[in-house]
């Protein structure tokens, strides 16, 4: 009984998180993966600092979480791809796709040098720990998820890497989004007639269009966004049908890598990169899967570690940061470009919208965008390539 009733707690819980989201601007800044996050955490220490489910039900809960972990990740990454334009990376412009090339070069070298940094620390699955951050800081969360699913990374391992992230990170969005844009403007005093600051309504619905939940159940929604539901459905079967040609089992890096490759390619589709909330459904998915596995982190297991991976990240973190923006004096790039792409590159394209809304300069909203989307497409890949790399190692 009690089984049911957590399991029914983390599926119903996004509902919630998605209602407060909407209604209050502070849950817009915050975001609704930290939000799922918090929640996981808060049931962690219910389940780890208390007799709350015998060993049976312990059993049983396990395997059920595991379940949906899978299928959730499985389920959303097509369907956070499906809505992608990936022909704005195409049409960008000049130093959107500079801004996007040095960030990406910016965090493969700060995860290279971090890695022999930390190489003597004692961190277990140490290679893979890489990949996942190569991962993230290309892509957001989904590719962190789908690169630690590939790799098989152990979940306590993989929560305590999102969380020293997000100690870190959500700190510095906090910096930008009160003002910290304007360091970047003085530092990066460049300018770009197509970038120009101008004023806008921070609740211009421009800003707000990713994560937007609006309508979703109505009947001219609704039937729309099921059919990207059963498109992503049917990527995930033909994966796990190649999975079994090619391993001869269920191989989630092999499944995981073809439904990201379907995806970028159903998304040149016109008729389904306009179904409807496809990349909100692909959240709801995502944000189940983050209260899950944030629920089953137990500090005390990895109380050694956590201390050296918290370090490890935090050296990705700032050496990320620093060449970025020693990459973008070199090439020129505005202040206001930077914001935006080192946001895009260390969390996804819905924490650009605050970014740009506290700026007032609505013309970076679509290169940020462009940028985070397209480290959605890469993300899985470099990481599961940096993981590959550093594993010669």
């Amino acid at each position: 009984m009690k089984v049911a009733i957590i399991i029914s707690i983390f599926v119903l819980t996004p509902f919630i998180i998605i209602t407060i989201f909407r209604k209050y601007q502070i849950a817009k800044n915050i975001g609704t993966v930290i939000m799922a996050y918090t929640v996981g955490i808060l049931f962690s220490f219910l389940f780890a600092y208390t007799d709350f489910f015998s060993a049976g039900e312990a059993t049983s809960f396990k395997k059920i979480t595991d379940m949906l972990m899978n299928v959730s990740v499985l389920i959303a990454i097509p369907l956070m791809l499906f809505s992608s334009d990936f022909k704005l990376w195409a049409k960008a412009l000049p130093k959107t796709l500079i801004a996007l090339i040095t960030g990406i070069i910016a965090v493969l070298i700060a995860v290279v040098v971090s890695f022999f940094m930390f190489k003597d620390s004692g961190i277990e699955e140490y290679s893979k720990v890489a990949g996942m951050m190569a991962g993230f800081y290309n892509g957001g969360s989904m590719n962190f998820f789908a690169v630690s699913k590939g790799l098989n990374v152990d979940e306590t391992r993989m929560i305590i890497t999102l969380t020293s992230e997000m100690i870190i990170v959500f700190p510095f969005l906090i910096f930008l989004t009160a003002g910290g844009y304007k360091l970047f403007r003085w530092l990066l005093p460049f300018k770009d007639k197509a970038m120009v600051v101008d004023k806008t309504d921070p609740k211009d619905p421009v800003l707000n269009d990713i994560e937007n939940y609006g309508g979703m159940l109505t009947k001219k929604v609704f039937p729309k966004t099921m059919l990207g539901f059963l498109l992503s459905l049917g990527f995930v079967i033909v994966g796990a049908g190649l999975s079994f040609l090619i391993t001869g089992g269920l191989n989630e890096l092999v499944i995981i890598l073809t439904i990201t490759t379907l995806a970028i390619i159903a998304s040149f589709n016109t008729k389904i990169r306009s179904l409807p909330r496809t990349f909100e459904l692909g959240m709801f998915f995502i944000l189940i899967f983050s209260i899950i596995v944030a629920s089953q982190f137990n500090l005390v297991t990895f109380v050694g570690e956590a201390l050296q991976i918290f370090l490890f990240v935090l050296a990705i973190t700032l050496i990320t940061i620093v060449l970025h923006l020693i990459f973008c004096r070199i090439f020129k790039i505005p202040g206001d470009l930077y914001s935006v792409a080192i946001v895009g590159m260390l969390c996804s394209p819905p924490f650009i919208p605050p970014i740009v809304a506290a700026m007032g300069n609505r013309k970076v909203l679509i290169s940020g965008i462009t940028i985070g989307l397209v480290g959605y497409a890469i993300g899985t890949y470099i990481g599961v390539g940096m993981y590959y790399l550093l594993n010669m190692f």
